[in-house]
Parts: C-alpha cells; structure tokens; sequence
C-alpha cells in the first residue's frame, strides 16, 4: 500500500513541476508590450466558415494572459449568416470588432 501512495505522490510531484514549468515557459515566451496596440485580423468572408474556431481560439489566448489584443474581423464580402455569426461572436466577448476589408487600414491607424 506505501508503494502505491508513493508512486501516486511522485506522479502528482512530477505533473506538478511540469505544469509550473509550463506556465513559467508562456510568461517567460509572452512579450511585455507595454503601450503598444496589438491586433489579430481574421480574414472573414462568405458564411464565415472557421471564423468562430478563431476567434474563440484568440479569445482563449487572451483569456489566459497570453496576449492582449483586439480582434478585428476583416469583412472581406460577408453574407447574412456570416455578418450574423460575426456580431454573435462580437456580443459575447468584449473586444472583436468587425470591420470592412477596404478600411482596416483607416481602423488600424485611427486606433492605433
């Protein structure tokens, strides 16, 4: 029964070092940015295909303190269902914004 007890305790010891070295490793890799914009554009068009996974992928980065940035959702010609899941995803988050392709450039450096 010792034997078991120990091996489970050294296998949480070792789950635990990795994990925290893990953490450690995406502080050490995430850059101070310090006043600078950051942005993340996601080409979007048609119905939007993908443009959920992506954004909730972003969105999971910057949940867990591993950047910092506005999504912008490049509307590159957008159907209803797209433009729909579009603004879905901009009223669940704060954030993402949705902005047409022909004036992102005017976006990013009026922001920025």
């Amino acid at each position: 029964m010792h034997v078991v007890v120990q091996v489970l305790l050294a296998l949480l010891a070792s789950w635990g070092l990795v994990a925290l070295g893990w953490l450690l490793l995406g502080k050490l890799l995430t850059p101070d940015l310090g006043d600078c914009p950051v942005y993340a554009v996601v080409p979007a068009d048609g119905d939007g295909a993908g443009l959920e996974h992506t954004v909730k992928g972003l969105l999971w980065l910057r949940g867990n303190d591993w950047t910092r940035c506005t999504i912008v959702i490049a509307d590159g010609g957008l159907d209803p269902a797209g433009r729909a899941a579009a603004t879905a995803l901009m009223g669940r988050a704060t954030g993402v914004v949705l902005c047409p392709t022909e004036r992102l450039g005017e976006y990013l450096t009026q922001k920025g």
